[in-house]
């Protein structure tokens, strides 16, 4: 290709909208991803007879090698989070989420409590303890998931979180869900439920019913914390447990 026919080329592909190519081997393919290695970069640039100015090659994206190197990034990114007020009430650190990082099942709760403040793992207490049993029952162990809240810190008291605390945090929870692409969320509770799917209604509408969600199935069902104190409930859960493992079981 001579120095007019590339010319013209670049002038096409800025039509179409690309900013910039490169001729560098450091643009490969790891397998069905490219991976580059800025370094090595070599900027192809030209000015068209027009004057239309320079084309760049724009900053590289980074490519992880796995999930679990992504979520830690994602950890790295909130570091010790200021960005609420729940730092300047009684946290002791942020509570991310644990767990298998190419799960197909993924369990989304409210905030941590008292035991997950100061063991910095969600669902260590007794909910948690009776969430482990739940993930049993359907065949799992609690290292085949992941776990996590929509809001990373404690609110103090255990209270709800609130609306510009979600704001702040949720972020952050859609970025563990978008690495971790799970077939299934079990959001627990109605804060966690409501939270996701954006509405109202109470758990007790929410739950029976299958949603679709950024590429998963999303089942709403009763917070463990819930079942503490009020067994008679576990049977509900059972059921939408059963949907759960179907759905994991499934090709769909």
């Amino acid at each position: 290709m001579d120095r007019d026919q590339l010319v013209e080329h670049l002038r096409f592909a800025a039509e179409l909208g690309v900013a910039g190519t490169s001729r560098d081997p450091a643009w490969r393919r790891v397998g069905n991803r490219f991976s580059l290695d800025p370094q090595n970069l070599e900027q192809t640039s030209a000015v068209d007879a027009a004057g239309r100015g320079k084309l760049t090659v724009p900053d590289p994206v980074r490519v992880f090698s796995g999930s679990a190197e992504a979520l830690a990034t994602v950890r790295s990114d909130i570091g010790d989070c200021t960005r609420c007020k729940l730092h300047t009430l009684g946290r002791r650190q942020i509570v991310f989420g644990v767990g298998n990082p190419e799960a197909d099942l993924m369990f989304v709760g409210e905030a941590p409590g008292a035991d997950e403040d100061v063991q910095g793992e969600p669902f260590v207490g007794r909910a948690g303890q009776l969430l482990t049993k739940i993930i049993e029952a359907i065949g799992l162990k609690r290292d085949d998931v992941y776990i996590a809240n929509v809001i990373k810190c404690r609110p103090p008291g255990n209270r709800n979180p609130e609306p510009d605390e979600v704001d702040q945090c949720e972020p952050f929870l859609f970025r563990q869900i978008e690495i971790i692409k799970p077939k299934v969320i079990v959001a627990l509770g109605k804060f966690a439920a409501q939270t996701l799917l954006r509405t109202l209604d109470p758990i007790s509408r929410l739950r029976g019913r299958v949603y679709d969600y950024r590429g998963a199935k999303l089942i709403p069902t009763f917070h463990p914390a819930y079942l503490l104190r009020n067994p008679s409930s576990k049977r509900e859960v059972w059921e939408d447990m059963k949907v759960v493992r179907s759905l994991l079981q499934s090709d769909n």
